[in-house]
């Protein structure tokens, strides 16, 4: 009987990988049809992108600095009358701005996509992509993500259903509480976050004032809470004892606690901590997980910090591989982002993408939470759509 399972579940895969390696190569060999809206179109992969402003619910403070918007750059990749869209979140600690990014954007306008009239060859255009700056993630995610919706489109599947993912499987989502001097706005933080089921508090301001936020949030709620001290804890030993006092507070994991440079006390931490330990700003993109192994619990994966789709997929199947949690994370970003992000969820532990939902101004459909738990849709690519034409946005 497992032998005639494993038989069945063999052909079905193969005749799922036949079925979308013939929508495939039918897609690409199409000689001139109508396009989806009617238009008529050419073979050229046209890069589009527009600034956007994130206008933020609250003012959002961490250990480092406050801030009340996120600069964006919202993109748009056609071809053959079909659109993927992306997008770059530029909170300032990434050190991108508008300008470097639409820089970037009209560089792979330029001297990327005119070599290629097939964007299905993905890692050949993602890694040119990346080879043309050591830096500027965001402005790459942006590209990639935008790629992803379109050949998601043109295939008619959503991400999820590509990788081969359970949808089923997706966690709840974390929602961000921010530092606020004032008790009243902490509150007025707490009621907004009271449908949630786990929430993600930000510290690293302080023994006094750490502990000031979580008593304030238990006084009002007792749903499970996510801590990210975003590098503030300056001792090791500080550290664990925070841990152990947040460990009776139905914590579940500690993010970042001190340092990102400092491994060797991220090791000791971990090595004794009664809470997982994630990495966060320690780990940027693939190369760093090997040597994060040991010395975190898992990773927190940002598609911003990562350079997109391609790699973090890449980066949830290494640390699995390692035996390291997954966790998914996000900046102040609109549905298009969080969505694409939500894609791999159903491979995640734990979930923090709640970017949409901390700004004023969302103009994307995407996402959508069920009593905090991040619901897949069956919408093609990253499942998302404009709330009003490109050029108007």
């Amino acid at each position: 009987m497992w032998y005639v399972n494993v038989v069945r579940k063999s052909s079905m895969r193969r005749r799922t990988f036949l079925k979308t390696s013939a929508a495939i190569a039918a897609a690409a060999a199409l000689p001139g049809c109508k396009a989806p809206d009617g238009g008529v179109y050419t073979d050229d992969l046209v890069l589009d992108w527009r600034p956007y402003t994130g206008q933020l619910k609250y003012t959002f403070t961490i250990a480092t600095y406050s801030r009340t918007f996120t600069p964006l750059v919202l993109v748009r990749l056609r071809w053959r009358g079909f659109n993927g869209y992306g997008e770059a979140s530029m909170p300032q600690y990434l050190g991108e701005s508008t300008e470097s990014v639409t820089a970037f954007l009209a560089r792979v306008a330029q001297e990327v996509l005119p070599r290629f009239k097939n964007p299905f060859l993905m890692e050949d255009i993602l890694t040119e992509v990346d080879a043309l700056s050591p830096r500027d993630t965001a402005a790459k995610a942006a590209v990639d993500i935008a790629l992803h919706d379109l050949v998601g489109r043109i295939l008619d599947r959503p991400w999820w259903q590509l990788w081969g993912y359970d949808a089923a499987k997706t966690p709840c989502t974390s929602y961000t509480i921010g530092y606020d001097a004032s008790d009243d706005v902490v509150n007025e933080k707490i009621e907004e976050a009271s449908w949630t089921k786990v929430v993600k508090v930000k510290l690293g301001m302080g023994e006094k004032e750490d502990k000031r936020m979580i008593n304030l949030i238990r006084a009002k709620l007792d749903t499970v809470i996510c801590i990210d001290a975003n590098q503030g804890w300056k001792s090791r030993e500080m550290a664990l004892d925070m841990i152990y006092w947040l460990a009776e507070r139905n914590v579940c994991l500690i993010e970042q606690p001190m340092a990102k440079e400092n491994l060797d006390d991220a090791a000791w931490l971990t090595e004794r901590s009664p809470l997982p330990v994630i990495a966060d700003e320690a780990c940027q993109r693939l190369a760093d997980i090997p040597r994060l192994a040991g010395a975190y619990n898992g990773i927190n994966i940002k598609l911003m910090k990562c350079t997109g789709m391609r790699e973090a997929h890449k980066m949830a199947e290494m640390a699995r591989g390692l035996g390291m949690d997954v966790m998914l994370g996000c900046m102040t970003e609109t549905s298009v982002a969080i969505s694409a992000a939500a894609q791999l969820s159903p491979v995640a532990r734990w979930a923090d993408l709640d970017g949409n939902i901390l700004i004023a101004n969302d103009c994307f459909n995407g996402m959508r939470l069920t009593d905090g738990k991040i619901t897949l849709n069956d919408k093609p690519g990253i499942g998302v759509d404009p709330l009003k034409p490109f050029e108007e946005l």
